[in-house]
């Protein structure tokens, strides 16, 4: 199977079925008839196909899971705890297709950074000199002061700063560097988001100066209050306007101005332990208003009772379907 397929989306009662599989290969071997109905059930549709050899993929690597969802809790006789085991099975099962070994890989890295936040959490920094840093959701960041500049190593996630002058002898820049470049403050209150694969910039006060290091054309921009834009290591986009609104995350709000609501469902699950998606019907639909992040069922029930959604909710609120009401 290539990787494309496996990274294909499969249906949640599918990734379901595939972990209760799961678990029942690890409490005993299977039959002769158990493994013919697993193969029917492997064989009867591509997305089956695809969960299975996700499942296969998970259970070679099961040695490394955290022990709550390692085979020996698996084993016990069916009790509460098992249905909790299964939606924690298939939630990594949705999430994770390209294999446990990226992700372990990726959750080391966050955890040795110097400073970080878990889904759903805010965090404010105070630096060595003075400079303030927020982290939203699920960011790590290194900070990396010496005597010729005051560097922040944004990993992942978003941060808004607020630089301080430098009160060193030797007056240091202030850097802020991602995957795709690095940003130098030029007296500034600006917000930075690193994705896979570009750098989101948003400049409050002030101007910042981008970057790339191995741009096509021109390789530094400065981008002043009032702007937005973002860039890969090769190219910027386009200036936008940019106002106190991007950071509105930073006061715990979500903020939509005729967003649609498959957007706004993507930036929901930024900040949930699981993932909200939206039916294709109502992806359209133009969503306004403020919104509470630290609290993303409260916004749910804003949005069933402001709007034409119905919310659905499976694997125990892990994974929520917006659907048309």
């Amino acid at each position: 199977m290539s990787t494309g397929q496996n990274n294909a989306q499969v249906d949640v009662k599918i990734l379901e079925e595939a972990a209760e599989w799961l678990i029942r290969f690890g409490e005993n071997d299977l039959s002769d008839n158990e493994r013919a109905e697993l193969e029917c059930w492997r064989a009867s549709s591509p997305e089956h196909h695809r969960a299975w050899a996700r499942a296969q993929l998970l259970q070679s690597k099961l040695s490394g899971l955290p022990p709550s969802l390692a085979m020996s809790a698996l084993d016990r006789p069916n009790n509460p705890e098992r249905r909790a085991v299964v939606s924690k099975l298939a939630m990594i099962l949705a999430a994770l297709p390209a294999g446990w070994g990226s992700w372990k890989l990726v959750e080391a890295q966050q955890w040795s950074a110097d400073y970080r936040t878990v889904v759903g959490q805010r965090r404010e920094l105070t630096l060595d000199d003075g400079s303030q840093i927020t982290l939203n959701t699920d960011t790590a960041i290194d900070v990396l002061f010496d005597t010729n500049q005051r560097l922040i190593n944004l990993r992942e996630g978003e941060i808004l700063v607020q630089t301080a002058p430098d009160v060193a002898p030797q007056s240091r820049p202030f850097l802020v560097s991602t995957h795709q470049g690095r940003l130098q403050a030029l007296g500034t209150r600006f917000t930075v988001r690193e994705t896979q694969t570009r750098t989101h910039v948003a400049v409050l006060e002030g101007a910042v100066r981008v970057q790339l290091p191995h741009g096509i054309g021109a390789t530094q921009l400065d981008v002043n209050a009032g702007q937005s834009t973002d860039f890969t290591s090769q190219t910027f986009g386009h200036l936008n306007p940019a106002d106190d609104s991007v950071s509105a995350w930073s006061r715990g709000m979500l903020l939509a101005d005729n967003l649609r609501l498959a957007d706004l469902a993507v930036e929901l699950t930024r900040y949930r332990k699981g993932f909200v998606r939206c039916d294709p019907a109502i992806a359209d639909l133009r969503i306004s208003g403020a919104f509470p992040i630290s609290n993303t069922q409260r916004t749910l029930n804003m949005l069933i009772q402001t709007y034409p959604v119905t919310a659905t909710s499976h694997l125990n609120g892990y994974w929520i379907k917006l659907s048309p009401a």
